[in-house]
């Protein structure tokens, strides 16, 4: 089964590529998705992470806003609690991919935004980033329900720069071009990948991960 990482910064159009990918047949396994299920009730994460941040936890769940003002901009509290939540989400990641080559799935994409931050690029086949326009960017993120331009400026500080995710990707979408320019760049990914002959810039024969 070949693995695509895929990723990019907030507002660059991820959900509807990703979407794109599974239209085509691709299992996408997504990390946002992945950490919602591990705070939600019953949760892995739910009791180390309000043992970790009292007060974090609401009616048997973790509350994202809550945690948020507990992390503020403290890097100390993010790093405990990336140490509590890396690992569960690793774990379920392990065991959907098994599930996946189990059932003959030959593609999977990796829905994760800090994939090169956490070096989540070493462990895939290739890795998609997927970009648009810094103004179109903007525009998306600040038309968000309860987004500000301070909360959006400290996301994006920890991210990392679009410019380098572009040098360092192998293949680039641009979201910005339209719908159709974006499926037809998906449905050519999808072709390449899957070429008997290609081979992973990453982790050498494509057929060493299949």
């Amino acid at each position: 089964m070949i693995l695509l990482g895929l990723t990019g910064s907030i507002g660059m159009g991820k959900s509807t590529t990703t979407a794109m990918f599974a239209d085509l047949g691709a299992v996408v396994w997504n990390a946002d998705d992945a950490v919602h299920r591990l705070y939600a009730p019953g949760g892995a994460a739910v009791g180390p992470v309000g043992e970790a941040f009292p007060g974090v936890v609401v009616d048997g769940a973790v509350d994202r806003t809550r945690l948020a003002e507990a992390l503020g901009k403290d890097e100390t509290a993010f790093r405990r609690l990336e140490a509590i939540v890396h690992p569960l989400v690793a774990q379920g990641r392990a065991a959907d991919l098994e599930a996946a080559r189990s059932a003959g799935s030959k593609l999977a994409v990796l829905d994760i935004p800090l994939l090169f931050e956490t070096g989540g690029d070493r462990a895939v086949d290739a890795v998609v980033v997927v970009t648009a326009d810094p103004a179109i960017q903007a525009e998306r993120v600040l038309a968000r329900l309860g987004m500000t331009r301070e909360r959006f400026d400290a996301i994006l500080a920890r991210q990392m720069p679009d410019a380098e995710k572009r040098m360092r990707a192998d293949f680039v979408i641009d979201t910005g071009r339209g719908l159709e320019a974006a499926r037809a760049e998906v449905e050519a990914i999808v072709a390449a990948v899957l070429d008997p002959s290609w081979i992973s810039p990453r982790r050498g024969a494509a057929s060493l991960s299949r």
